[in-house]
Protein backbone atom coordinates (compact mmCIF):
# COMPACT_ATOMS: atom_id res chain seq x y z
CA UNK A 1 0.00 0.00 0.00
CA UNK A 2 2.89 2.34 0.53
CA UNK A 3 3.63 4.86 -2.08
CA UNK A 4 0.79 3.95 -3.81
CA UNK A 5 -0.88 7.03 -6.01
CA UNK A 6 2.27 9.14 -5.69
CA UNK A 7 3.30 9.93 -9.27
CA UNK A 8 5.24 12.90 -9.09
CA UNK A 9 9.03 12.22 -8.46
CA UNK A 10 10.43 15.39 -6.95
CA UNK A 11 14.04 16.15 -5.88
CA UNK A 12 14.98 18.85 -3.04
CA UNK A 13 18.10 20.57 -3.15
CA UNK A 14 19.01 22.76 -0.42
CA UNK A 15 21.60 23.39 1.62
CA UNK A 16 20.46 24.10 4.77
CA UNK A 17 19.62 20.55 6.74
CA UNK A 18 16.62 21.64 8.82
CA UNK A 19 14.87 23.30 5.79
CA UNK A 20 15.50 20.72 3.86
CA UNK A 21 13.83 17.99 6.03
CA UNK A 22 10.98 20.43 6.53
CA UNK A 23 9.98 20.73 2.91
CA UNK A 24 10.57 17.14 2.38
CA UNK A 25 8.25 15.88 5.28
CA UNK A 26 5.57 18.64 4.34
CA UNK A 27 5.79 18.36 0.43
CA UNK A 28 5.98 13.97 1.09
CA UNK A 29 2.43 14.66 2.55
CA UNK A 30 1.15 15.76 -0.47
CA UNK A 31 -1.45 12.59 -2.00
CA UNK A 32 0.71 12.77 -4.77
CA UNK A 33 4.35 13.45 -4.52
CA UNK A 34 7.20 11.72 -3.19
CA UNK A 35 10.46 13.17 -2.38
CA UNK A 36 12.98 11.00 -4.15
CA UNK A 37 16.23 12.66 -3.39
CA UNK A 38 17.36 15.15 -0.72
CA UNK A 39 20.80 17.11 -1.70
CA UNK A 40 22.48 19.87 0.16
CA UNK A 41 25.00 20.88 -2.38
CA UNK A 42 25.06 22.28 -6.18
CA UNK A 43 27.40 19.69 -7.07
CA UNK A 44 25.19 16.85 -5.80
CA UNK A 45 21.94 17.69 -7.70
CA UNK A 46 22.78 16.14 -11.38
CA UNK A 47 24.49 12.71 -9.75
CA UNK A 48 20.99 12.19 -7.66
CA UNK A 49 18.54 13.22 -10.62
CA UNK A 50 20.77 10.93 -12.91
CA UNK A 51 19.97 8.10 -10.31
CA UNK A 52 16.67 8.74 -9.42
CA UNK A 53 15.13 10.43 -12.35
CA UNK A 54 12.97 12.68 -10.54
CA UNK A 55 9.96 14.85 -12.62
CA UNK A 56 10.73 18.35 -10.98
CA UNK A 57 13.90 19.19 -9.17
CA UNK A 58 12.94 22.04 -6.74
CA UNK A 59 16.31 23.97 -6.29
CA UNK A 60 17.48 26.45 -3.59
CA UNK A 61 19.82 29.23 -5.59
CA UNK A 62 22.03 30.31 -2.69
CA UNK A 63 23.93 26.72 -2.00
CA UNK A 64 27.52 25.69 -1.67
CA UNK A 65 29.43 24.22 -4.68
CA UNK A 66 27.11 25.12 -7.58
CA UNK A 67 24.40 27.66 -7.50
CA UNK A 68 21.11 26.43 -8.25
CA UNK A 69 20.86 28.55 -11.15
CA UNK A 70 24.34 26.53 -12.50
CA UNK A 71 22.58 23.24 -11.68
CA UNK A 72 19.19 24.53 -13.35
CA UNK A 73 21.78 24.37 -16.77
CA UNK A 74 23.35 21.39 -16.20
CA UNK A 75 20.38 18.97 -14.96
CA UNK A 76 18.40 21.04 -19.04
CA UNK A 77 21.62 19.24 -20.51
CA UNK A 78 21.96 16.28 -18.74
CA UNK A 79 18.32 15.09 -18.29
CA UNK A 80 15.99 17.61 -20.57
CA UNK A 81 12.58 15.82 -19.29
CA UNK A 82 13.08 17.23 -15.55
CA UNK A 83 11.09 20.38 -14.86
CA UNK A 84 13.28 22.70 -12.56
CA UNK A 85 11.55 24.94 -9.95
CA UNK A 86 13.98 27.78 -8.50
CA UNK A 87 12.97 28.32 -4.73
CA UNK A 88 14.96 31.07 -2.86
CA UNK A 89 14.73 33.24 -0.25
CA UNK A 90 15.92 36.31 -2.34
CA UNK A 91 13.52 37.92 -4.32
CA UNK A 92 16.42 39.19 -6.46
CA UNK A 93 14.87 40.27 -9.78
CA UNK A 94 18.49 39.66 -11.70
CA UNK A 95 17.89 36.25 -10.80
CA UNK A 96 14.64 35.05 -12.19
CA UNK A 97 16.09 36.66 -15.66
CA UNK A 98 18.91 34.09 -15.39
CA UNK A 99 16.86 31.37 -14.32
CA UNK A 100 14.80 31.50 -17.04
CA UNK A 101 17.96 31.35 -19.27
CA UNK A 102 19.15 28.55 -17.64
CA UNK A 103 15.76 26.65 -18.20
CA UNK A 104 13.85 26.68 -15.20
CA UNK A 105 10.04 26.75 -15.36
CA UNK A 106 8.88 27.98 -12.07
CA UNK A 107 10.39 30.56 -9.24
CA UNK A 108 8.93 30.69 -5.87
CA UNK A 109 10.29 32.10 -2.47
CA UNK A 110 10.80 30.15 0.15
CA UNK A 111 8.48 31.96 2.41
CA UNK A 112 5.45 31.11 0.82
CA UNK A 113 2.80 28.22 2.19
CA UNK A 114 4.09 24.65 1.04
CA UNK A 115 0.92 24.24 -0.80
CA UNK A 116 1.75 26.70 -3.27
CA UNK A 117 4.92 24.78 -3.50
CA UNK A 118 3.27 21.85 -4.21
CA UNK A 119 0.96 23.11 -7.08
CA UNK A 120 4.09 25.29 -8.22
CA UNK A 121 5.42 21.51 -8.97
CA UNK A 122 1.99 20.88 -10.29
CA UNK A 123 1.67 23.39 -12.78
CA UNK A 124 5.05 23.07 -14.12
CA UNK A 125 4.34 19.59 -14.64
CA UNK A 126 1.20 20.61 -17.08
CA UNK A 127 3.30 22.72 -18.53
CA UNK A 128 2.95 26.34 -17.15
CA UNK A 129 5.70 28.66 -16.13
CA UNK A 130 5.06 29.81 -12.86
CA UNK A 131 6.47 32.84 -11.25
CA UNK A 132 6.35 34.36 -8.07
CA UNK A 133 3.95 37.42 -9.14
CA UNK A 134 6.26 39.94 -6.72
CA UNK A 135 9.19 39.34 -8.30
CA UNK A 136 8.12 39.24 -11.71
CA UNK A 137 6.76 42.62 -11.39
CA UNK A 138 9.99 43.37 -9.51
CA UNK A 139 11.90 42.03 -12.55
CA UNK A 140 10.11 43.87 -14.99
CA UNK A 141 10.89 47.35 -13.63
CA UNK A 142 14.33 46.44 -12.96
CA UNK A 143 15.00 45.53 -16.82
CA UNK A 144 17.97 43.52 -17.94
CA UNK A 145 21.46 42.85 -16.30
CA UNK A 146 23.44 45.81 -17.65
CA UNK A 147 26.53 43.24 -16.75
CA UNK A 148 28.41 41.55 -20.21
CA UNK A 149 29.49 38.48 -19.63
CA UNK A 150 33.15 39.18 -19.37
CA UNK A 151 32.08 42.25 -16.56
CA UNK A 152 30.73 39.50 -14.85
CA UNK A 153 33.74 37.48 -14.75
CA UNK A 154 35.77 40.43 -13.86
CA UNK A 155 33.57 41.59 -10.46
CA UNK A 156 33.25 37.58 -9.47
CA UNK A 157 37.33 37.06 -9.87
CA UNK A 158 37.97 40.26 -7.60
CA UNK A 159 34.82 39.25 -5.21
CA UNK A 160 37.54 37.49 -2.95
CA UNK A 161 40.11 40.98 -2.88
CA UNK A 162 42.39 39.38 -5.92
CA UNK A 163 44.35 41.74 -7.25
CA UNK A 164 43.83 43.09 -10.81
CA UNK A 165 47.51 40.71 -11.56
CA UNK A 166 45.74 38.16 -10.07
CA UNK A 167 42.50 38.35 -12.17
CA UNK A 168 44.41 38.92 -15.73
CA UNK A 169 45.48 35.22 -14.82
CA UNK A 170 42.91 33.71 -13.58
CA UNK A 171 40.72 35.28 -16.90
CA UNK A 172 43.81 34.78 -18.75
CA UNK A 173 43.41 38.56 -20.04
CA UNK A 174 45.67 41.41 -20.09
CA UNK A 175 46.04 43.65 -16.87
CA UNK A 176 44.48 46.86 -18.90
CA UNK A 177 41.47 44.85 -20.09
CA UNK A 178 40.11 43.45 -16.66
CA UNK A 179 40.75 47.42 -15.38
CA UNK A 180 38.15 48.52 -18.34
CA UNK A 181 35.73 45.70 -17.12
CA UNK A 182 35.95 46.90 -14.16
CA UNK A 183 35.37 50.02 -14.64
CA UNK A 184 32.70 49.73 -16.70
CA UNK A 185 30.60 47.54 -13.75
CA UNK A 186 31.61 49.98 -11.48
CA UNK A 187 30.43 52.93 -13.85
CA UNK A 188 27.23 50.66 -14.82
CA UNK A 189 26.55 49.64 -10.77
CA UNK A 190 26.78 53.34 -10.54
CA UNK A 191 29.63 52.54 -7.23
CA UNK A 192 32.96 54.31 -6.17
CA UNK A 193 35.20 50.50 -6.47
CA UNK A 194 34.92 47.08 -7.04
CA UNK A 195 33.85 45.98 -3.64
CA UNK A 196 30.70 48.13 -3.90
CA UNK A 197 30.52 47.28 -7.48
CA UNK A 198 30.22 43.42 -6.32
CA UNK A 199 27.85 44.27 -3.16
CA UNK A 200 25.95 46.52 -5.76
CA UNK A 201 25.43 43.27 -8.82
CA UNK A 202 24.72 40.70 -5.97
CA UNK A 203 21.94 42.65 -4.84
CA UNK A 204 20.76 43.28 -7.96
CA UNK A 205 21.35 39.59 -8.75
CA UNK A 206 23.30 40.58 -12.07
CA UNK A 207 26.34 38.50 -10.47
Amino acid sequence: AGGQGKSVRVLLAEDQGMMRGALALLLGMEPDLEVVAQVGSGDEVVSAALEQRPDVALLDIEMPGLSGLEAAALLRDHLPGCRVVMVTTFGRPGYLRRAMDAGAAGFVVKDGPVEELAEAVRRVLRGETVIDPALAAAALSAGPNPLTGRERDALNASADGATVADIAVRLRLSESTVRNYLSAAIGKTSTRNRMEAVREARRQGWL
